[in-house]
């Protein structure tokens, strides 16, 4: 299709019409940018040309060079952002035309392996009120310069081009949308899917790479050197999820928070665009998205989009879809947590049900039973030693059975959560697997073994769950109260209840003597005092029956309560 020197305008000019009919005949926008360009070197009979396209602001999306074989290409290294020489046609609405472009004031010389290149003609590519680009041709392959023809013929070519592109453009979002309602629809239904988070955020992952045309998507979550949750502490975010050319050798790695654009966001909250990513996972990085999982105090990692080095950059509209996929990927985590809390409290209740069963139900029978044996043994004593021993012998096979009951009560509810240690999804540390039942038990088990008592002990609610700190509140305040009882109430009977709701509750009650009119207020006080420290109280009386109830309580923090 090149033009001949010498070829008439009425050719020209059909030539011309061919052209802006094969340039309007494409939808997809890479192509019809390569069109344009050639297109536009065959008019004008150039060795060379290039189109830069670029966004509202005048800033270069992207640069297409024509005529420059990729070996070459290489040599040459980034290509250009639009400075200098190029930039020119960009700020004046007039063509430019030049003999030798070295001798142009704004023209900064070539890279090394650079092509020659003298003859030039640069034009803007318009529609709409628009710039869309800037289309640039040197080296006139008959020699010589570029011709007032070639000027005009370029020029009406590039008013199609605007056109065309603008065209493009529309599809290619009508495309997105497109996309972006199916991708939708399937982040959706991986969310409503169940407890695979990871599942979920590999898809989020995934299309939100497909959809802004990045290389690789990464998730960052927090990695706490110290295993702990989330903190002040925090040194690094470690690559949960990767998709893309490179995702093998990313997953797992390790980005510091400091001196890194994910870490920045993760540390400030704030969506970044870069022109060139800086990490440390070892990669050559180019264009960049990323966004914060969350907001407020509520953010649980960064999600980022890469493009490989010289590609082009980012623009508003891809910001907007991956805010989408970061929310949707926050809401996945969130998610995450809620369903490791909710089956963590579900696995305790149900331990505390079969505990509770246990201790009710066969321990009071068992030791009925073995009341009424002592019973016959003192009664058989004297008459019928064989049957006295063997009901010593069975006596004691009894208390071992009571013992293992006991002790499977105890690992029941002092078992550590079925959750793993660290949720791979979230990066949160799973729950401690605190021991406060178990060890509340052994206490009372060590205060009441030596005194004359009929102990019962009755739990409720997640007790495991309770702050460490709270805790050991919890713990010294049971054994002031029960050794208060072992030591000074008389009593037949001693029930000790341990309640979590609301509030932790812990209620000792005797069928003793009652409490005296003078008693030493030391222990009693330490008590109140201890109570009154986390926003609690302690109460202490006598019964109706003429026994003493004491009863220690503390608000629960919100986020531990079931």
């Amino acid at each position: 299709m090149a033009t001949e020197p010498g070829v008439q305008s009425g050719d020209r000019m059909e030539a011309l019409l061919q052209a802006v009919l094969a340039v309007s005949a494409g939808l997809d926008l890479q192509s019809t940018l390569r069109r344009i360009v050639e297109v536009a070197m065959d008019l004008a009979d150039a060795r060379y040309g290039a189109l830069s396209e670029v966004d509202a602001d005048g800033r270069v999306l992207q640069f297409l060079p024509v005529g420059i074989d990729a070996e070459t290409q290489a040599r040459i290294g980034p290509l250009p952002v639009g400075l200098g020489l190029l930039g020119v046609v960009l700020t004046d609405t007039e063509p430019l035309r030049l003999d030798d472009l070295s001798r142009h004031p704004a023209s900064v010389g070539f890279p090394a392996h650079h092509p020659p290149m003298r003859s030039f003609l640069g034009v803007q590519v318009r529609g709409h009120g628009q710039v869309f680009g800037r289309l640039y041709l040197t080296e006139k392959r008959s020699g010589g310069p570029f011709t007032d023809e070639d000027e005009r013929v370029v020029q009406a070519l590039a008013g199609a081009a605007g056109i065309a592109i603008d065209n493009a453009r529309l599809y290619e979002q009508a495309r997105r949308r497109e996309r972006r309602l199916a991708a939708v629809g399937e982040v959706t239904a991986a969310l409503l899917a169940g407890p695979d988070i990871e599942a979920a955020l590999q898809v989020i992952a995934a299309r939100a790479r497909e959809l802004v045309g990045a290389d690789d998507a990464l998730v960052g979550l927090p990695a706490p050197d110290d295993g702990s949750d989330v903190s002040e502490s925090l040194v690094a975010l470690r690559v949960t999820i990767a998709v893309g050319d490179r995702a093998t050798s990313l997953l797992g790695g390790l980005v510091p928070v400091a001196g890194t654009t994910m870490g920045e966001v993760f540390q400030d909250r704030v969506p970044r665009s870069v022109d060139r990513l800086r990490s440390a996972l070892g990669a050559q990085w180019g264009p960049a998205l990323a966004l914060p999982l969350g907001a407020g105090e509520e953010i649980r990692g960064v999600l980022m989009v890469v493009r490989r080095p010289g590609a082009p950059r980012f623009d508003a509209e891809d910001l907007r879809i991956v805010a989408w996929f970061a929310d949707q990927a926050a809401l996945a985590l969130r998610q995450a947590e809620i369903q490791l809390d909710e089956r963590e409290i579900e696995v305790l209740a149900d331990r505390d049900r079969i505990a509770r069963d246990l201790h009710d139900h066969v321990i009071q029978r068992l030791f009925g039973i073995g009341l009424r044996m002592q019973g016959t043994q003192r009664r058989a004593v004297g008459r019928a030693a064989l049957v006295a021993d063997r009901l010593t012998e069975h006596i004691d096979e009894l208390q071992d059975v009571i013992t293992d009951i006991r002790t499977a009560i105890f690992d029941l509810h002092g078992a550590a959560p079925v959750a793993p240690r660290t949720s791979r999804a979230t990066g949160r540390p799973a729950a401690a697997g605190s021991r406060l039942r178990m060890e509340l038990h052994e206490l009372i088990t060590e205060l009441t073994a030596e005194a004359p008592l009929r102990t019962a002990v009755r739990m409720s609610g997640p007790i495991d769950l309770v702050a460490s700190d709270l805790a050991q509140h919890a713990r010294a305040a049971v054994r002031e109260m029960v050794s208060n009882a072992v030591r000074h109430a008389r009593a037949d009977d001693l029930v000790v209840t341990v309640s979590v709701a609301e509030d932790l509750v812990i209620e000792v009650r005797d069928d003793g003597i009652g409490l005296p009119a003078t008693v030493a207020r030391s222990g009693l006080h330490g008590l109140a005092e201890r109570a009154a420290s986390v926003g609690g109280r302690f109460s202490i009386g006598s019964t109706p029956e003429g026994g003493t109830r004491a009863t220690w309580s503390a608000p629960l923090p919100a986020r531990s309560r079931p």
